[in-house]
């Protein structure tokens, strides 16, 4: 393998920078409402890793927890790509970073997991999900059904989650870069 020069390493490591983050309408209807405010717990977690190094997206700043940003990344990544690619397409595509041996391999960056490439990652999936999405009406059914009792999930469920999950996330990260860098904020 070539070594890399001094402008692709810099390249390479580069920080993430801050997305623009649009609040969601207050007054939209339920699908704008619902995609504004998807769209805005996306742009939170990119916002949360802004400014920060390769080193300090992998730290697990949060002991005893083992997650990191990058981690997060991947993991909304996985989300995004098990819930619009598998559950509301029915495409049936393997997971991205999770396997047999590691169920939650998403979480679990290895070394060789880069940010750039969980970053572009987890874009292709939200654009992904725009793309399938944006025709359907949100009644639409999925072809997933819930494990335990067998019920469908529509458009609208899924982006209920989808927000649901999001948040929970955008907790663990606020908790990661403030330990981090000290940055708070939403």
């Amino acid at each position: 393998m070539a070594a890399m020069t001094t402008s692709e390493t810099a390249s390479a490591t580069a920080a993430p920078t801050a997305p623009d983050r649009a609040a969601p309408s207050t007054v939209a209807g339920e699908r704008e409402m619902l995609e504004g405010w998807l769209a805005f717990h996306r742009q939170t977690l990119a916002l949360k890793c802004a400014g920060l190094n390769e080193e300090q997206l992998r730290e697990r700043a949060v002991p005893p927890s083992d997650l990191t940003l990058l981690g997060l990344v991947r993991h909304m990544a996985e989300v995004e790509h098990s819930w619009f690619r598998n559950r509301l397409s029915d495409e049936k595509a393997p997971s991205l970073y999770c396997t047999g041996a590691d169920p939650d391999g998403d979480l679990h960056p290895g070394e060789d997991a880069t940010w750039n490439e969980a970053y572009a990652t987890w874009q292709a999936e939200i654009a992904h999900a725009r793309e399938v999405a944006a025709p359907l009406p949100l009644d639409h059914r999925g072809t997933g059904e819930r494990s335990r009792t067998g019920e469908p999930f529509n458009l609208r469920w899924i982006y209920t989650h989808m927000i649901e999950e999001y948040a929970r996330h955008n907790g663990h990260a606020d908790l990661l870069r403030e330990r981090l860098d000290g940055t708070t904020g939403d």
